[in-house]
């Protein structure tokens, strides 16, 4: 799939090669954040663009409805009563141009700023499901980095107990009093526990990478007061295995 995002045929592929270890983290990531952060998600930003652009559209069709003359002195107080302005048959003469213009097209302007408003309270409701479903995105991405810094905790301990384990009877065996099946015994747990952490290690890179998608970017290099209030428990970076 790769392959074909960069214009390539899939069997062309080549997979680039890393380090586990190599792969960094922010220092602390947080585990709850202030809300400010999601507006920064781009389909927050474009349904917030799109209410401001329909809104705008309202204004424009409530502007139409403004009866389109010109003024002048020469018209009559009789020809500016409301009768005669917004009747059903109302119609004066522009003295710039000569025309004689219909202040209401029927009922197609009315129309026009009915469709309008309709159009921006679809935008509105759009805009509010954007928002659910970005404060949904987020707190399952915090949800799986809360159990990630528990399981990494414990798979932590998990290696490091089961590496000392080891040590202790490699060194009874080097001193003839212990066994070498008990040291393979310990060896292969100890590999199992530091497969464990690597597994969990990648989860939790992974369930970041969801939190920076769910953000819309980064929480660590934002400025101003709700991007450093970092409410909230964090977690320290993961220990790398040996």
């Amino acid at each position: 799939q790769l392959a074909v995002y960069v214009g390539d045929f899939p069997g062309n592929a080549q997979l680039a090669k890393f380090d586990l270890a190599k792969l960094n983290l922010p220092e602390r990531i947080p585990l709850s954040i202030p809300s400010e952060l999601v507006r920064q998600r781009p389909d927050i930003r474009a349904a917030e663009a799109y209410i401001k652009s329909t809104n705008a559209l309202v204004g424009v069709a409530t502007a139409n409805l403004l009866p389109q003359i010109t003024l002048s002195g020469a018209m009559g107080s009789q020809a500016l009563t409301t009768g005669a302005l917004f009747g059903p048959n109302a119609a004066i003469w522009s003295v710039a141009g000569g025309v004689f213009q219909p202040l209401f097209q029927g009922g197609a302007l009315l129309a026009q700023r009915r469709s309008a408003l309709a159009t921006y309270e679809a935008a509105v409701y759009q805009y509010q499901a954007t928002v659910l479903n970005a404060f949904q995105e987020v707190a399952n991405a915090l949800q799986a980095l809360e159990s990630d810094a528990l399981a990494l905790r414990a798979a932590s301990e998990a290696e490091s107990n089961a590496l000392e384990y080891l040590n202790l009877l490699e060194e009874q065996y080097k001193l003839g009093t212990g066994s070498y099946l008990a040291v393979l015994i310990a060896q292969r747990q100890y590999q199992q526990t530091k497969f464990r952490l690597i597994d969990v290690q990648a989860s939790r890179f992974a369930n970041t990478a969801a939190l920076f998608a769910a953000l819309g970017g980064g929480w660590w290099n934002r400025s101003g007061p709700a991007f450093q209030a970092q409410a909230g428990e964090q977690v320290g970076s993961p220990k790398q295995s040996n």
